[in-house]
């Protein structure tokens, strides 16, 4: 991306953030302000490194306040981007849930194998190919210990697992969304596992994830490991640390519900909500953040750990997204715009922010890299490693992000990107001058839109089509 590009690009998306990374959200004292990303080529490591990978879900691009949150307090994730490396420019591989996980797992685009076509998964017909190689199954076979703690929402027992498809350990839920005390989950049922065992904690989910997490980076490894920490925090129903009268309530709704669509009603919390109740879960997901990467340093295992930490998909009805438009199961930039944080002390200086555009498949062929294993040839990855501009300065060769929903189709190349809306109307717009997609330059730019429709469409074909 060209340079006026980028600085375009910050001043209309990043200023407010820079200066809460700067030091002023959390109140401490001054600390050097966001430089443009920069390699440091020739640091040394103590070996392979671990690899944590944390989710958020649900949550929006702006929903940080180093993300330029007016009113969410985020200290420790403002924090991990002061010491490594901030994205402006960081996509989900799809608008919703399970498709994202699908690409981040596989490091392909959703489309590629019949579970992805679920936007998202909701029963038990679908769900992660156990044969299909993972980000787990390829560390692991590089000689990672892998475990999988919080939400899977990649299909249920007895076909699907995260023990299934290359974890060694896995604690959380299989679904995408529970009542956060009783664990009732989107099918009506028990949700909270371990291994294949159903487990039993009626406390705060994600307190539960944070103390499996803490325990997990606190041992001690006999060989690297990696660790997906999947929190539902802040996905609906809107609940936060005791708020067990209005969790109880929930449950016995899904208790009592005579069919699916009652359930989904009771979880979806459509009557429950608010600003300040999001901003409250968005903040005890900082705090859990914070806990875990308080464990990390204190096993004195920080300096060679690669942290990554990002959300499924874009955020929805209480999140904070300005200046983008759209949300959640959209192909606009709200719907698929996240946060996203890279912290490597052994090998990436910190206070750095990046306007390189990249998304989820793209973090699984880096992390892969990074740790030294190699991809399976007979899946392709559809992700571009970014080791190479990470670690070497090495800059990204020119490519499209393409994504493809029901209703939806978008690809970005450079700054440009193509949108097609649920009406069929195609939209171009340039996104380093207009991040809110509000200046259409459809017709100004016929051969421009005709190129990158025409590159969207060559990738479409190549995938599976959806069924009906």
């Amino acid at each position: 991306m060209p340079e006026i590009s980028r600085r375009a690009l910050g001043a209309l998306v990043g200023g407010g953030a820079v200066g809460a990374v700067a030091g002023t959200a959390t109140g401490a004292e001054a600390v050097p302000a966001e430089r443009p990303f920069r390699a440091r080529p020739g640091a040394g490591s103590g070996g392979r490194p671990n690899v944590l990978v944390i989710l958020g879900d649900d949550l929006g691009w702006a929903d940080l306040s180093s993300y330029g949150a007016p009113h969410i307090r985020t200290p420790h994730l403002d924090r991990l981007a002061r010491q490594g490396v901030r994205f402006t420019d960081a996509y989900s591989g799809s608008s919703t849930c399970s498709p994202t996980r699908f690409s981040l797992y596989t490091g392909r685009y959703p489309g590629r194998t019949k579970g992805g076509l679920a936007e998202p998964i909701a029963d038990r017909s679908q769900g992660l190919d156990p044969h299909h190689p993972t980000l787990a199954s390829l560390l692991k076979k590089a000689g990672y210990a892998t475990a999988l703690i919080g939400k899977w929402h990649c299909g249920w027992l007895p076909d699907y697992s995260p023990t299934k498809s290359g974890w060694d350990e896995f604690f959380g839920n299989h679904g995408g969304v529970l009542e956060y005390f009783s664990k009732l989950g989107q099918l009506g049922d028990h949700d909270l596992y371990e291994g294949d065992a159903e487990y039993k904690d009626l406390r705060y989910y994600t307190t539960v994830l944070t103390e499996r997490a803490v325990e997990y980076v606190g041992r001690d490894h006999d060989r690297p490991w990696l660790l997906n920490l999947n929190f539902t925090t802040p996905h609906w129903p809107w609940l936060a640390e005791g708020d067990e009268e209005t969790g109880a309530e929930i449950a016995a709704k899904i208790r009592a519900a005579t069919s699916q669509a009652e359930v989904s009603k009771a979880l979806n919390h459509y009557d429950g909500g608010s600003v300040a109740k999001y901003t409250q879960m968005v903040e005890s997901l900082d705090a859990a953040v914070g806990e875990v990467l308080a464990a990390l340093r204190r096993s004195g295992q920080e300096e060679n750990t690669v942290v990554l930490f990002a959300s499924d998909n874009g955020g929805e009805r209480w999140s904070y997204l300005w200046p983008l438009s759209g949300q959640k199961f959209s192909l606009q930039e709200g719907g698929i715009r996240v946060p996203a944080i890279l912290r490597w002390p052994a090998r990436i200086d910190g206070h750095q922010v990046s306007h390189e555009p990249n998304f989820s498949p793209d973090w699984t062929a880096t992390l892969l890299e990074l740790a030294g294993a190699r991809p399976d040839p007979a899946y392709p990855l559809d992700g571009t490693s970014l080791a190479g501009y990470l670690l070497r300065g090495e800059r990204l060769p020119e490519r499209d992000l393409f994504w493809r929903v029901r209703g939806n189709r978008a690809l970005r190349r450079g700054d440009w990107k193509y949108y097609r809306d649920d009406k069929g109307t195609d939209h171009l717009y340039n996104l380093a001058a207009d991040s809110r997609e509000q200046a259409d330059l459809a017709p100004d730019e016929p051969e421009l839109l005709n190129g990158l429709r025409t590159s969207w469409e060559k990738t479409a074909a190549g995938l599976l089509p959806y069924p009906g």
